[in-house]
């Protein structure tokens, strides 16, 4: 893996000051201050299993000639039928696309939301002074990032068979604010550089064209779609989500 191979680097800022925290085994950015296991950034990030269920759920798929269902999975490694199901997705995925890496690629859409109740509506022991409970003070900035598919019809308006159909894929990760060095830094590390990254007119996104990116923007105070420019998928997740 990266970290490994090239020495341990931060997945966050790419900085190479870290240390090991060995009580917690992660490792901890000097830089940015942020707490990373070598799992961040590849499709093992946010599983409580452990390397030796996924290396050995990968071997024993890989070496499958009929293939192996989740609840044989889940017998032989210990786990609930659910996870291994998880599980095998994931192990899927990155025989589909060749790399443990999660960056995206392609045509981008970047958004970002405010998660959370107003300040009026909390119990009275959680409430801050400061916190009067209007626009996104006290609430929680939810960063998400869109992979687009190439949809259900092709340029011509005709239906697609559905084995060419690639279908949209989305991140969401907790972000502590919406400046630009928080953005940009958090983009970097999951999309690939030189890919399409369309926004809304948000300032802390303008930098993303001088670190590799092709940025547009659409201003909403304007309009919400200029030709292939707008964050309309990000905006359906939201819809979801909140």
């Amino acid at each position: 893996m990266w970290r490994l191979t090239e020495g341990v680097t931060c997945p966050h800022c790419d900085c190479q000051k870290v240390s090991y925290l060995s009580t917690r085994r992660k490792w901890k950015c000097l830089c940015c201050k942020k707490q990373f296991s070598v799992k961040v950034g590849t499709v093992f990030e946010d599983s409580p299993l452990g390397m030796d269920i996924w290396i050995t759920a990968m071997w024993m798929l890989i070496n499958a000639k009929n293939g192996v269902s989740s609840h044989e999975l889940a017998r032989s490694l210990g786990i609930t039928q659910k996870s291994a199901w998880f599980v095998l997705h994931r192990v899927r995925l990155v025989l589909q696309t060749g790399t443990f890496e999660k960056k995206f690629a392609g045509t981008i859409e970047v958004d970002e939301t405010f998660v959370g109740g107003k300040a009026k509506n909390m119990h009275y022991d959680k409430k801050q002074e400061k916190i009067k409970g209007r626009g996104a003070t006290g609430k929680t900035v939810v960063l998400g990032i869109l992979e687009r598919g190439n949809g259900a019809k092709d340029e011509n308006g005709n239906p697609r068979k559905k084995e060419e159909r690639v279908y949209s894929q989305v991140q969401m990760a907790v972000v502590p604010d919406t400046t630009e060095q928080t953005l940009v830094s958090e983009i970097k590390g999951r999309v690939e550089e030189g890919s399409e990254v369309f926004t809304d007119a948000h300032k802390a996104y303008r930098a993303l064209a001088d670190e590799g990116f092709k940025h547009a923007f659409v201003d909403h105070a304007v309009r919400y779609v200029e030709g292939r420019v707008y964050t309309n998928g990000c905006e359906n997740v939201w819809s979801l989500l909140v």
